[in-house]
């Protein structure tokens, strides 16, 4: 979920004229889709699922059908954010309760990745801000739930 959201919001913006403002965008969407392909590929990776995930990969795709029914980029890239979003929430439940299994470098190159959308935007409009705004307040939450037992290390030691 987390490669379709972001494709569908960049064909949606660029559907409504963004230009290279949205290629990290595009990037948030196409390295999960590296993953996921190399997940096949590596015989030690593995996935554990549970209801939750189930639940949040529902509300995912019910976010995409939804969009899907309105055909507006505007409401495509909300429903998009919405996403991935639920599609996110596993992964910060799973980094809050065990930190030590996530890395924090995709999620800080993310947020460093989203950044360069900005000064690349031409017109400031819902649907050239929107996606990237989600991504770098998802990937700073991320980076930081996963840092945070370090950061208390480092306030406890004080």
């Amino acid at each position: 979920m987390w490669s379709v959201a972001p494709l569908i919001a960049t064909a949606a913006a660029i559907s409504n004229g963004v230009g290279w403002a949205v290629l990290p965008v595009f990037m948030s969407g196409f390295a999960p889709l590296l993953v996921f392909i190399a997940s096949f590929v590596n015989p030690n990776s593995y996935w554990k699922l549970e209801r939750f995930d189930y639940f949040c990969g529902f509300c995912s795709v019910l976010a995409l059908i939804l969009w899907g029914i309105t055909r507006q980029p505007d409401i495509a890239i909300i429903f998009s954010i919405a996403s991935d979003g639920f599609a996110a929430v596993p992964t910060l439940i799973k980094s809050w309760r065990y930190p030590e299994t996530e890395s924090t470098t995709p999620f800080t190159t993310g947020i460093f990745n989203s950044l360069t959308s900005f000064p690349a935007i031409q017109i400031w409009a819902f649907s050239a801000y929107a996606f990237p705004v989600y991504l770098v307040v998802i990937n700073a939450a991320l980076s930081l739930v996963i840092l945070r037992s370090k950061i208390k290390l480092l306030f406890i030691k004080k």
